[in-house]
């Protein structure tokens, strides 16, 4: 195979492969959204009450 040819491969294996792919819909895609969206909201809930606990323990301790 030239070296020419291989972008050309490249560009129609790629075409192949994202012919296969089953994008979401415009529903899915906005529920997955918020879903991630409030799962972080909670996360940095859990982190920052988990953080300001620790801070009050340790200067009660020190």
């Amino acid at each position: 195979m030239k070296l020419v040819d291989k972008p050309a491969k490249f560009i129609t294996d790629v075409n192949h492969e994202m012919s296969k792919v089953s994008w979401p819909t415009y529903e899915e895609l906005k529920s997955s959204t918020i879903v991630v969206v409030v799962l972080s909201l909670l996360f940095v809930v859990f982190i920052f009450s988990t953080d300001w606990v620790l801070q009050k323990l340790l200067r009660l301790i020190f």
